[in-house]
């Protein structure tokens, strides 16, 4: 840590990614940072130069050994996110291997407070479009991305309290943005925006906790929200401003109609 900044210690995985290349400059501004990954080389140069790179495969215990000496946090994003991803063809070392690697060694470690990773919206995506789902309800995975969430969210309890360490899984909705095609009722209902990203992850650094694992869903504040984020609200102060609806007008123009249709009658 720098000892002049005095400033928490943050280590980060998938800094590269969609969530990663709008994350890490907004943690930068209050945690010294250390990104840890695979491959790096797409990395912002202003990032490259203010931050500790580490290249490595997290997905060969030897590796982890020792990487969190001396983090106070840890934000685990890397994985492979495709929703048709085949178990052994990158699955397993991505996101079984690698999330069991770093939170073992984060319930080891002497220093590291906490612990945030990312589920996601696949953990729960067999549930019918038309059910709201709130973390208390069991996961029903649609994919085997899905299945590898659902792990993390249990691996992560098994730790949480075996070692008392406190880990936050957040399940992110849809983080890709409503562009072109995307603009589907579905879409629209589990969409997270970049600002409202950022701030549910401050809360889950910043928050106090009453128990050592928690899951929050993540989406921002919809008019129709395919998770339920009352629980985000209550234990963390999770309240998000962006609303996808609003974005394209889509409840307004149905209020709209509505209205034109009674004063023609």
């Amino acid at each position: 840590m720098n000892e002049e900044s005095k400033r928490p210690t943050l280590l980060l995985t998938g800094a590269t990614g969609s969530i990663g290349k709008v994350l890490t400059p907004h943690l930068q501004k209050s945690y010294d940072l250390i990104l840890v990954d695979k491959d790096l080389s797409d990395l912002e140069s202003e990032l490259r130069e203010t931050s500790q790179l580490i290249e490595v495969d997290l997905s060969d215990p030897k590796n982890c050994k020792g990487i969190l000496d001396e983090v106070d946090y840890m934000v685990h994003l890397a994985g492979d996110p495709r929703a048709d991803a085949e178990f052994y063809d990158s699955l397993f070392d991505a996101n079984f291997k690698v999330t069991y690697n770093l939170f073992r060694e984060a319930s080891q470690s002497e220093r590291v407070k906490r612990i945030l990773f990312a589920s996601s919206i696949h953990a729960v995506g067999g549930y019918p479009l038309d059910t709201q789902v709130n973390t208390d309800m069991y996961p029903r995975p649609a994919d085997l991305y899905g299945v590898s969430k659902a792990y993390m969210e249990v691996l992560a309890s098994y730790y949480a309290y075996g070692s008392l360490k406190e880990f936050i899984g957040i399940r992110i909705g849809g983080f890709e943005g409503l562009e072109g095609d995307t603009e589907t009722l579905e879409n629209m209902m589990k969409y997270l925006s970049p600002d409202d990203m950022c701030h549910l992850v401050d809360r889950c650094l910043e928050a106090e906790l009453k128990r050592p694992f928690l899951l929050v869903n993540g989406v921002s504040d919809n008019t129709f929200k395919r998770l339920d984020i009352t629980q985000a609200r209550e234990d963390i102060d999770y309240y998000p401003k962006d609303n996808a609806f609003e974005m394209y007008n889509v409840f307004t123009e149905t209020k709209d109609n509505i209205t034109n249709d009674k004063k023609k009658k």
